[in-house]
């Protein structure tokens, strides 16, 4: 399911978009105990609980117990908050540290299995990465710890693109849940990408 942007709206990504803080005269109207961290934490938490298709404003709200019109001091719109919760969740996958060159191979595969378990745990997430940008802070530290593994390979600029093309694809169809492959199938198709980088090194 792909969450498409209200009809004659256009929108851009949360993490491009400036937010202003609020006119002084107006701060102390803002609900007490909330703030952006609060509801992105519970946002996930509701997500992981009962689904995108149930997730709403309203059952955000009575789940923080304010009302949803308190909600829209620290979003825009709904869209933003389903970012910021899509990249809330990207953050718990570990990362790989810089390595040997000759040590990618296990790391690239460690990496691929820790995102496949990330959409399992949090089955929300495939949909969304389909409907929004990933350019959050930690969708951009996922993709620069896997540039970073596929630099060790020693492949030129053009492999290194085709590769990078190559493992997205792979971790957005075969990891992702919506098509998910059982998990020998996914080993398998796993050494083979492994295998066909691999020749493909000097």
């Amino acid at each position: 399911m792909v969450i498409a942007a209200d009809p004659g709206k256009p929108r851009t990504s949360v993490w491009l978009a400036a937010r202003h803080p609020a006119p002084a005269r107006r701060r102390s109207e803002a609900p007490s105990g909330l703030d952006r961290e609060r509801i992105t934490d519970a946002t996930v938490r509701l997500l992981d609980a009962e689904g995108l298709a149930r997730f709403s404003m309203r059952r955000l709200a009575a789940e923080l117990g304010v009302t949803a019109m308190s909600l829209y001091w620290y979003v825009d719109t709904k869209h933003d908050l389903l970012e910021l919760a899509l990249d809330r969740a990207l953050g718990e996958l570990a990362l790989p540290a810089v390595s040997e060159p000759d040590a990618w191979p296990g790391r690239l595969r460690a990496l691929a299995c820790g995102y496949r378990e990330l959409l399992a745990e949090h089955p929300w997430l495939a949909p969304l990465t389909a409907a929004y940008p990933n350019i959050g802070p930690h969708a951009r530290a996922f993709d620069a710890a896997l540039q970073r593994l596929l630099d060790a390979t020693g492949l030129g600029d053009a492999g290194r693109t085709g590769a990078h093309l190559a493992v997205s694809h792979f971790l957005h169809g075969c990891g992702g849940t919506a098509r998910r492959a059982p998990e020998g199938d996914f080993g398998l198709a796993l050494d083979v990408l492994i295998a066909g980088i691999e020749a493909k090194t000097p």
